[in-house]
């Protein structure tokens, strides 16, 4: 069978041929969709809880998030061990799982878990499941920076972008003044813009965000005005839920068609919430503006990012556990590229890290490591070169090969080895002279019965 099956192979040649091309352009197609990454990810499966809540200290975070959600862990299948982590405003709890166990089946019992627990735990505490990724899941990095302001800047008076005095100008026409105020767009401009389009890239589990100021409405109680008025914060707080609800009222029937009719009471301005009523007292209509101060401020942040040394808005690509991280993150990289034809003037988003860099970088060099060990396993020995002091002239230049074989043989000097012959024996320095000159004379040869070169030097 073997040598009809070499005979074929010889009778079509060129069949065999164009089958060995299309077998290894197979095989170079596939290895670039090898996940070959710079470090091994030895991450074990785990689902990360993530609860977050301002008002608590990290002893009541303990006792009132940690703990109940942490027992409630308790017998999953699959379940190997569980650690938590309580903070001030902060808990995390990571459920530690085989590694045979399907990360998706994980995930729905630690969810299913979850909610039976969340009954019992603080009132708007809202725990949630962190993204499937791990340590090394960070694929791509950027930030969310202005173009740099300098005289020499193209400035369009009254439409967006950078203003002759400083400020930024947004599309929707705001006008920003302030470090905090510039800070508080950019994340803005993160959350609502590119962060949604990223995570539509290829291989993602999640965008992280840090940095920046999350823009919202804040409404500051004038104490004296409540007490003017007889109003407490309670009414302040019912009249500032009334004012952020939308609710459907069924519809109407008339002249056979059918009317929907709903309440649109969802604040979108400033302006709407401070108009908002408060109480209503024989026709004397109380509103938010009355008792507060309503504007726009920013949500107390637990933390900031800073590049080349001023604060900046950071952007993290996380990659789906399991996924080839150079592809992956030659994909984030590209999607971010597209992005920025969508943002604002003036805005830019600049990728300071991409891990195909690193991977890339790590292959080159792993490969040309390869070639030249293997060049130097398999090149030709150099002849070296060596003079020996013998019977030949000792010139000046010969002093630089003396010392060495002064100090090789002198602690075996006047030792003797019968079993080598006389040429191979070695001889104190000195014993050999310039044109062959012996050191004893030649009747003392004689008188042993030896002659020439195999007179013994002793």
């Amino acid at each position: 069978m073997f040598k009809a099956l070499i005979e074929a192979s010889v009778r079509f040649r060129w069949f065999v041929v164009l089958a060995v091309a299309l077998v290894a352009a197979l095989g170079l197609f596939e290895l670039t969709k090898l996940p070959i990454d710079a470090v091994p990810d030895i991450t074990n499966r785990q689902v990360q809880i993530t609860t977050v809540a301002p008002a608590l200290a990290p002893e009541q975070i303990e006792r009132q998030v940690t703990y109940p959600l942490e027992t409630a862990m308790a017998g999953i299948p699959g379940l190997q061990s569980t650690r938590s982590l309580s903070r001030n405003g902060f808990s995390q709890i990571t459920v530690v799982f085989t590694d045979q166990t399907d990360i998706y089946f994980a995930r729905q019992q630690v969810a299913e878990r979850m909610r039976q627990a969340s009954d019992g735990l603080p009132e708007g505490v809202e725990p949630s499941l962190s993204p499937i990724t791990t340590g090394l899941g960070e694929v791509l990095m950027w930030t969310v920076d202005y173009v740099p302001f300098s005289p020499k800047t193209t400035v369009a008076t009254g439409k967006p972008g950078w203003q002759a005095d400083g400020a930024y100008l947004t599309p929707e026409g705001e006008r920003l003044t302030t470090p905090q105020a510039r800070a508080t767009y950019l994340r803005t401009v993160q959350d609502w813009i590119i962060a949604p389009q990223m995570r539509t890239a290829p291989g993602l589990a999640g965008i992280d965000v840090n940095g920046g100021y999350v823009k919202e409405y804040a409404v500051r109680p004038d104490a004296a005005a409540l007490t003017r008025y007889g109003l407490g914060m309670t009414d302040l707080v019912q009249a500032l839920e009334r004012a952020n609800t939308q609710a459907g009222a069924g519809y109407v029937q008339r002249a056979g068609e059918a009317l929907v009719v709903r309440t649109d009471a969802l604040a979108a301005t400033v302006e709407d919430l401070a108009q908002a009523p408060v109480v209503n007292r024989g026709g004397l209509v109380v509103r938010v503006a009355d008792v507060a101060k309503v504007e726009i401020g920013q949500a107390p942040r637990l933390g900031g990012a800073s590049h080349d040394g001023h604060e900046a808005v950071l952007g993290t690509a996380l990659m789906l556990a399991g996924e080839n991280s150079r592809t992956v993150a030659q994909a984030a990289a590209e999607r971010l590229e597209l992005v920025g034809a969508s943002l604002p003037p003036s805005v830019v988003a600049l990728p300071v890290l991409n891990r195909s860099d690193l991977v890339n970088s790590t292959i080159s060099t792993v490969a040309r490591n390869l070639i030249e060990g293997g060049a130097l396993r398999h090149r030709r020995p150099l002849p070296a070169a060596r003079k020996l002091p013998g019977r030949g002239d000792h010139g000046p230049d010969d002093s630089a090969v003396l010392p060495v074989r002064r100090y090789r043989h002198e602690p075996l000097r006047h030792q003797r080895k019968p079993d080598e012959s006389r040429r191979a024996r070695l001889r104190p320095d000195g014993r050999w002279r310039r044109g062959g000159d012996r050191e004893h004379p030649a009747d003392a040869d004689a008188a042993t019965g030896r002659t020439g070169a195999d007179a013994d030097p002793a």
